[in-house]
């Protein structure tokens, strides 16, 4: 028998799951959530857990380590309180990129972050644009991986942007980028990028045909906006009437605010899988919400329907 859907959410982007709540007409349940002097996370749940199909929403976005850490916790809570099945919703996946031994004596952080996950029990997980797509397969549970391009696909159709082409900003983002061009039936670019150190990225040439054209570059996060602002200087340069940015996770560590304000950049779109403040934003960026998109798959998992229908 189906148990009665139940949603909790941790402190790392309230708004967004109280968002996602008021598209499933349900109320996020109450849960305190504390810090002692020491830096020690204290969890309580308000709400009965038992029987229950209940959600978890907690991206793993900065402070990356306090955020997963409340998450382990919270699940721990769920598990113990008699819940009758734990999904575990992470619009952001921290530590993502780590995927892989890239250099020797590294370990695979993304891997270790799944291990943790999974050892509090839950029973399933329900992602969105996983940095690379082989993280599902560090998880024995079922994972649902969500993107965010139909609700870019929306935002740029209804700007009608003339001779559009969508810009990979790496050779390894080539499919999310073929994908987004395919739905909107614009051209498809690429850009050859040497990366020299972490964080760290220098422009060497733009692969397909961009002069006269807007281009949108599009990646799964900017994180310290110095690809993506390097790489819509190159487009500039190659040519381009106007250059857009386009991710999903707005990480904007270090500069990165100051690198997007003295881009070349037209505009920066975002989702909300991570919060920006009010006082962090600047006048080039566009937040969408991608609540509605998660909501609709919650209620899907919830009444055993199928979630990869959403992007068909």
């Amino acid at each position: 028998m189906k148990g009665e859907l139940l949603v909790f959410s941790g402190t790392a982007n309230p708004g967004l799951s109280a968002e996602i709540g008021r598209w499933l007409d349900v109320e996020v349940a109450p849960a305190t959530i504390k810090q002692f002097s020491d830096g020690e996370i204290s969890i309580k749940l308000n709400a009965n857990c038992r029987g229950r199909d209940v959600f978890l929403i907690q991206p793993t976005s900065s402070p990356a380590n306090d955020h997963l850490m409340q998450m382990l916790l919270m699940l721990d809570a769920i598990r113990r309180a008699s819940a009758m099945r734990i999904t575990v919703v992470l619009p952001y996946y921290g530590y993502g990129r780590q995927d892989r031994k890239s250099e020797p004596r590294v370990p695979i952080s993304a891997r270790v972050v799944a291990d943790l996950i999974e050892s509090m029990g839950p029973d399933r997980i329900l992602c969105m644009d996983l940095h690379a797509d082989q993280i599902q397969g560090f998880f024995r549970l079922p994972v649902d991986h969500l993107y965010a391009a139909p609700v870019f696909v929306d935002y740029i159709k209804s700007r009608n942007f003339p001779d559009p082409v969508i810009v990979s900003p790496d050779s390894g983002g080539v499919e999310r980028a073929r994908f987004l061009a395919r739905q909107i039936n614009a051209g498809l670019a690429i850009i050859d990028k040497r990366r020299p150190q972490a964080n760290v990225s220098e422009i060497m040439h733009v692969i397909g045909d961009v002069e006269g054209r807007t281009c949108i570059l599009y990646d799964d996060m900017i994180d310290t906006a110095g690809t993506i602002s390097k790489g819509a200087q190159a487009l500039k340069e190659n040519g381009a009437s106007q250059v857009l940015a386009c991710a999903t996770h707005a990480v904007l560590s270090g500069q990165a605010l100051q690198r997007l304000e003295e881009s070349v950049l037209d505009e920066v779109i975002l989702s909300n899988t991570i919060p920006i403040v009010e006082s962090r934003k600047i006048g080039k960026i566009t937040v969408l919400s991608v609540a509605r998109l998660v909501a609709e798959a919650i209620r899907r998992i919830h009444n055993e329907e199928s979630v990869s229908s959403l992007f068909l």
